[in-house]
């Protein structure tokens, strides 16, 4: 198995998992060489003690043949939850909705296998980007995309899950659009506002914090909104300017194991030249900046 720099792998969305067994890192992420055009070919994982050296690829997920998604498979996030590994991941094929479907292994190296009946997003939405969050009461939720595509102004919406995380129950709440942020700007000549890849973070003092991704100025940045009572359904607060701008975003927080907070992220936004890159974060006061 080769060991590779990050520098050297293709991939946009990166997801870090820090697992605790085996004191090492595994990087997931949208890793297929074209992920807009071509036939989908699955997820690879990479393997690091340091997030210097990567061991991989390794295949995380294949489709088998009656997948129903062929193209678009993106955006790769794996949660530990009662004794398991959960991929939340997006998919499409022509005349279905895109969506985050639920998969799952038993370990984080895969192989991950549906564990949804397709999508848990809902099905006549244009949809992406789920992630997993477990609220105060002890209840998971995805949150995810509604896409600028279908709705224009994007937002980003919660549903609530079952206990096994293999459907939705009730009906998605909107937590914010993509217009609610002053700082964004539209694509594609006004046509829409973009939301991208939402992830949450509590900070140390119970302040919950909402990454999510967008575009200024032609390019991708990622940005930060803050939950006024401390939970989703709270009214959020959208800080005036990205954390991060120079055409990168799709990121998720993760702390190393010697205690560093890390934000990681993809730059620049361009296929093929995209790559991770970890960013030293400082939080204070339920804030967070980039480490000067």
């Amino acid at each position: 198995m080769q060991t590779l720099k990050k520098e050297q792998i293709q991939m946009r969305d990166p997801f870090v998992l820090r697992h605790e067994p085996e004191g090492c890192y595994y990087l997931y992420g949208s890793t297929d060489p074209d992920i807009w055009k071509s036939k989908g070919i699955g997820f690879d994982v990479y393997r690091s003690k340091d997030l210097e050296h990567w061991e991989g690829p390794f295949p995380a997920f294949r489709p088998e043949a009656n997948f129903w998604s062929d193209k678009n498979y993106w955006a790769p996030e794996v949660h530990a939850y009662s004794g398991k590994y959960y991929m939340f991941a997006t998919f499409k094929t022509d005349g279905v909705c895109r969506g985050t479907q639920v998969l799952i292994a038993d370990h984080p190296l895969g192989p991950f296998v549906p564990h949804s009946d397709g999508p848990v997003t809902p099905r006549d939405w244009e949809c992406l980007d789920g992630t997993l969050y477990v609220d105060g009461q002890g209840e998971p939720w995805m949150i995810f995309c509604h896409e600028w595509v279908q709705i224009v102004n994007g937002t980003i919406c919660a549903i609530r899950l079952s206990p096994g995380l293999d459907k939705a129950i009730g009906q998605p709440i909107e937590l914010f659009a993509a217009r609610d942020a002053a700082w964004v700007e539209p694509v594609k000549n006004g046509l829409g506002y973009v939301t991208d890849g939402p992830f949450v973070h509590r900070c140390a003092d119970g302040t919950l914090l909402l990454l999510w991704s967008s575009f200024r100025g032609g390019r991708y940045a990622q940005a930060i909104a803050r939950s006024a009572n401390g939970e989703i359904d709270g009214h959020w607060e959208h800080l005036p300017e990205p954390i991060y701008e120079s055409d990168g975003g799709h990121g998720m927080i993760f702390r190393t194991f010697g205690g560093e907070l890390l934000l990681t992220l993809h730059t620049p936004n361009k296929t093929p030249l995209e790559r991770a890159v970890f960013l030293p974060l400082v939080e204070q006061d339920g804030r967070l900046k980039l480490a000067e």
